[in-house]
């Protein structure tokens, strides 16, 4: 019975070898491969394949707004301190260690563009990575205590090992949603890693927790075993509309009177941030 190598390559499930082993022979007796040699180059091609339909995979998975990559981050605009940091944790070892990484600053100022990047960088590494928004996580996670199905949400999100909150005290929460919320940190606690961002500093957390007890708690697990990073940085947002407004102006000079279709800004006034 004649041997059907693609038929067998299918039912094996090896995409890669079936897509390359032909090419790859020719590529053997051009080059007077060995054996061993042409079967390492067919294998190396499978894993290649199989290592990057898990990276989508994941990607897909992680909920990450992908256009916040590491290649559209200005790491030009972090102080020196900040930007080693950086470094240091594309290598990874603080999901290796469980360590927590705390991003705080003024709005705009890059905070989740930055974590989001790290977050993807981990995944091109092997990591499971999940970003949720702060309030988007709280709903869930009391529509599942509600449910009598918290423990179960917990164990799900522990499958992850580093979860990105966003913008955690940018909505005030009930004392309810809060209890929940930490819940979620204390059974991630030397665990699994916990990546958030927050336009509050530590001394205001009791408005998030509302609780001395509480808020101290809180903050005592995420600080023990962290990496801080300070982004007071001049808003990312409004640099940008401000270089738009100079070249709409600009754009318009140029055009003469029937090219002045821009919003013109008197002199000492700045457009409002949450107008973009």
């Amino acid at each position: 019975m004649k041997l059907d190598v693609n038929e067998r390559l299918k039912e094996l499930r090896l995409p890669g070898v079936k897509d390359c082993y032909k090419e790859m022979a020719n590529m053997a007796r051009r080059e007077s491969l060995s054996y061993e040699q042409y079967l390492s180059e067919v294998l190396e091609r499978e894993w290649e394949e199989r290592r990057n339909r898990r990276i989508e995979r994941m990607l897909r998975a992680s909920k990450l707004p992908l256009e916040k990559n590491l290649e559209s981050f200005d790491r030009k605009r972090l102080p020196m301190k900040v930007d080693a940091l950086v470094s240091m944790l594309l290598e990874g070892m603080f999901l290796e260690h469980s360590e927590n990484v705390l991003a705080f600053g003024t709005p705009g100022g890059g905070k989740s563009h930055l974590l989001c990047a790290i977050g993807q960088e981990m995944i091109y590494l092997g990591w499971r990575i999940l970003f949720k928004p702060c309030e988007m996580l709280v709903q869930e996670l009391l529509a599942a205590k509600r449910d009598l199905k918290l423990p179960q949400a917990l164990k799900q999100l522990g499958r992850y090992d580093g979860l990105i909150i966003d913008d955690i005290g940018y909505v005030q929460q009930s004392r309810e949603e809060m209890e929940v919320l930490f819940t979620l940190l204390a059974h991630r606690y030397e665990r699994k890693s916990v990546m958030l961002t927050s336009n509050l500093a530590f001394s205001e957390w009791e408005k998030i927790f509302r609780d001395p007890m509480t808020t101290a708690a809180a903050i005592d697990r995420l600080v023990h075993h962290s990496v801080i990073l300070e982004l007071n940085l001049p808003s990312y947002r409004l640099e940008e509309a401000k270089k738009r407004g100079v070249e709409s102006i600009e754009v318009g000079r140029a055009g003469g009177k029937g090219g002045n279709n821009f919003h013109y800004l008197p002199p000492g006034e700045v457009m409002n941030e949450r107008e973009f």
